[in-house]
């Protein structure tokens, strides 16, 4: 999302809830004692105390503050694949609430061992999805799914759950190395 989007839904935001609240304030009260009901076209302002004016100014500012830090400064949690002795790369992935750690740092043309341990409940998260690598892989709760693939090319692909809510990366680092097997290797158990 860029900052143009972030800043328009912000504003968009204000004017909603100013519209909504300026409605509200105007509201006139009925007469319950007599049949006529008297209405005016002026508006009616509600005082309120400053403390109240004070805690809503601040309560905004914060909100504002914690969109802004969740959506330009929030930087997803990187690990960088650890090699085995098997000439494997592998990462172990908690999928709960989304996937920790959402980045994911490899070498090029090393076969790659991802290990998903779900522990979410939720039915989104019962699938992964990597589809650059031709993958989709269900996830049992409590238990440790192992995809293994092998990427060839450097570049930034993409994991999703099987409703494409949670999102995670894999980081494909070009190597030096030419005495790497080119084989396309997919795996899952």
């Amino acid at each position: 999302m860029n900052k143009t989007a972030l800043i328009g839904s912000i504003a968009s935001l204000g004017i909603l809830l100013g519209i909504a609240s300026g409605k509200a304030a105007v509201q006139t009260p009925q007469e319950t004692h007599s049949s006529a009901i008297v209405q005016t076209n002026q508006f009616q302002p509600i005082e309120q105390p400053l403390r109240n004016k004070i805690a809503v100014t601040l309560g905004g500012v914060g909100l504002i503050g914690l969109q802004l830090w969740w959506f330009l400064f929030n930087k997803p949690k990187s690990q960088t694949a650890v090699a085995t002795d098997e000439n494997f790369q592998e990462v172990t992935v908690t999928v709960d609430g989304g996937y920790d750690p959402s980045r994911i740092v490899v070498q090029a043309g090393t076969l790659v061992r991802l290990k998903f341990e779900r522990k979410d409940p939720s039915r989104c998260l019962e699938q992964v999805l990597i589809p650059d690598f031709h993958i989709a892989a269900d996830l049992p709760l409590n238990q440790v799914t192992t995809v293994e693939f092998m990427p060839e090319t450097a570049g930034e692909y993409t994991f999703t759950c099987g409703m494409n809510m949670f999102r995670g990366a894999i980081a494909v680092q070009a190597t030096n190395n030419s005495n790497k097997p080119t084989a396309t290797q997919v795996s899952v158990s």
